[in-house]
């Protein structure tokens, strides 16, 4: 069970759309510039067909990631998730003790996590010490600064 990969519903659609993309439209892009590039001639001089190549190594590579990813994944849907408990799927509203300073979060599996996006992994320091929190809750989070301190706000399912 180590092995599983934990998905969102909309984690999932995204990369069953990438790999859709990469098989259908990538690939086609790709052969046909490696076409075009192999009909100028000598290719040991040619850099577009060397970029291409490359190009396409790393389109097989990342098909070939997310199939293996594919195979060996759980996916948490809205059901999974009890609105009254933070869990993997739904967004919550956290509160920094010390800074007094809010954050929204949406927890997803590793797979999914980007910072950016404010989407944290059930794995990482906040969403373990998360998991399971419900409104009104302080959580501590260690860390290697010291402990932290987090009063959960509000849970949300994802729409």
């Amino acid at each position: 069970m180590e092995d599983k990969k934990i998905l969102t519903k909309e984690g999932l659609k995204e990369l069953e759309d990438e790999l859709e993309y990469l098989k259908v439209v990538k690939r086609k892009e790709l052969s046909a510039i490696i076409k075009e590039a192999r009909e100028q001639g000598d290719l040991s001089e040619n850099a577009e067909y060397d970029a291409a190549r490359d190009e396409q190594a790393k389109v097989e590579a990342r098909i070939e990631q997310i199939q293996l990813l594919l195979k060996d994944v759980e996916v948490h849907s809205d059901e999974d998730v009890d609105s009254d408990k933070v869990n993997i799927g739904c967004t919550v509203k956290i509160r920094d003790m010390e800074f007094k300073e809010d954050a929204t979060y949406k927890i997803v599996g590793s797979t999914e996590a980007n910072s950016l996006k404010n989407k944290i992994s059930n794995e990482s320091p906040i969403g373990k010490a998360i998991i399971g929190a419900k409104v009104g809750q302080t959580v501590k989070v260690e860390t290697p600064s010291g402990i932290l301190k987090f009063k959960v706000l509000e849970i949300e399912k994802s729409n």
